[in-house]
């Protein structure tokens, strides 16, 4: 397909919207959301046609790729009769509730030769691009291991919201910011062979998770030890990465997670306090459309998105040991 894909949107919520600023001018033919209202209202800033059932998208010949950003219990279903339709999907994270429908998205794309991207744009944030640059540039030296918090603080009413009913979410922060985590973690450090850790209800009185604490640890020995919450009280997001001569900490994703910016502390010769050299973010960041380009780079090329199903699965993997290790599956 050498031509600029014609690309339809399935979910028209606040990253449905997301996605479609990315889109280019003229290629978002199609928008669906049950709620037929918001679909329109949607539709009407990119001149496209707001639709209510997602059959009409995958009936439709013109459109080669689908964008899913529905609730969790959507992705996988709208995502398989996407792929068995012969189109690429690019299907926000985590891609599904349960990693067996995965494994039948990939079965299925395999035969048609459709490709999926799932949505993990924290990959493509100013601060990580600048990360993944300095660790191809630097001399930092072997990567030893890393360590996350990701949360947020709730608001009145989020036991009663759809992320707190296990059978449209999947389950709780886990699923929701958790799977950020992990999939970073994965990108720097590799496969997980040993997973440790637990899930809890702490303070929500929902049948769902709303903290969970993860150690991680690879075949050599590499460790990722995250913690994700939904009792953070003030929004928060921190990364951080030890390597033997250098330190790397993202910190922030701008709004109310404060400006996004990256330390890089350098080892002296002598050890002693670091230097540093701090880069701030203060303009936001491009994800979504990097994100969406590299999308459109796939099906240019033909290549397999990374990530993909391959990284989605490992990533639901782990997110269903610790589950059935809490209690919660």
């Amino acid at each position: 397909m050498q031509h600029q894909p014609v690309f339809a949107i399935v979910g028209c919520g606040l990253i449905g919207s997301r996605r479609a600023a990315t889109v280019a001018k003229g290629s978002l033919k199609l928008v669906c959301d049950l709620d037929f209202e918001k679909a329109q209202a949607l539709a009407k800033f990119y001149d496209a046609r707001a639709v209510s059932r997602p059959e009409e998208i995958i009936a439709d010949p013109e459109i080669d790729a689908v964008i899913v950003s529905a609730p969790n219990a959507a992705l996988a279903p709208v995502t398989l009769a996407a792929v068995r339709a012969d189109k690429h999907v690019l299907v926000e994270k985590p891609g599904a509730i349960a990693l067996e429908q995965l494994a039948e998205i990939e079965s299925v794309a395999a035969a048609t030769g459709s490709l999926v991207r799932i949505g993990y744009n924290h990959r493509f944030h100013p601060a990580f691009l600048k990360v993944r640059e300095l660790v191809a540039t630097e001399a930092l030296g072997e990567i030893m291991f890393l360590r996350a918090r990701y949360g947020h603080g709730g608001r009145v009413g989020y036991e009663r919201e759809w992320r707190a009913d296990p059978k449209l979410s999947g389950g709780g922060e886990l699923i929701d910011q958790g799977v950020h985590l992990i999939d970073l973690a994965g990108m720097f450090l590799g496969e997980f062979t040993q997973i440790d850790g637990h899930a809890v209800t702490a303070f929500w009185n929902m049948p769902v998770d709303d903290n969970a604490f993860l150690s991680l640890r690879t075949a050599q020995g590499k460790t990722a030890w995250l913690h994700v919450s939904c009792t953070e009280w003030k929004n928060l997001f921190s990364f951080e990465i030890y390597f033997r001569q250098a330190k790397l900490h993202v910190e922030g994703l701008g709004g109310s997670y404060g400006l996004e910016r990256l330390t890089y502390y350098q080892m002296l010769p002598e050890m002693g306090p670091p230097d540093r050299i701090i880069y701030e973010f203060p303009r936001g960041d491009d994800s979504w459309a990097i994100e969406l380009n590299e999308f459109i780079e796939d099906i240019r090329l033909g290549r397999t998105p990374s990530p993909g199903l391959a990284e989605g699965k490992r990533t639901l993997e782990i997110v269903e040991q610790i589950y059935q290790k809490s209690g919660y599956r």
